[in-house]
């Protein structure tokens, strides 16, 4: 499957950004073209809504790091809501690791989220 990216300004000053499918090195560039505009936007509060999100990358833990620093460097917060279990998995390793210091690649890196997503969604 491939990504599906909708932005909606769901209050004054914030955009929602909802995701759908597979977020990797293929398809970060579409991602990417979305959240240039919201960094370029006065949104101080952007919602990333991962509920239909399936799969994630390094490639795209890395847009979405990138637009939460813009955001935070203009006194906002980016949030990250309804994650699926294997992206929930992700974003726990990424939160107790210093990922540069253990991976020798982003080629490593990616085979072991992947390698860890898969077995959240296969129960294991």
């Amino acid at each position: 499957m491939a990504l599906k990216v909708r932005v909606t300004e769901t209050r004054p000053s914030t955009k929602t950004v909802t995701l759908e499918g597979r977020l990797n090195s293929d398809t970060v560039v579409i991602l990417d073209d979305e959240l240039n505009r919201v960094a370029s936007s006065p949104a101080t509060v952007v919602v990333f809504d991962l509920e239909g999100l399936e799969y994630i990358s390094s490639a795209g833990l890395r847009s979405i790091f990138n637009l939460q620093k813009v955001v935070t460097a203009r006194g906002g917060k980016a949030i990250l809501v309804n994650p699926r279990p294997q992206i929930q998995k992700v974003l726990e390793i990424v939160r107790a690791t210093d990922l540069a210091a253990v991976f020798t690649s982003v080629q490593e890196l990616d085979r072991y989220l992947d390698a860890m997503q898969r077995k959240v969604v296969d129960g294991e």
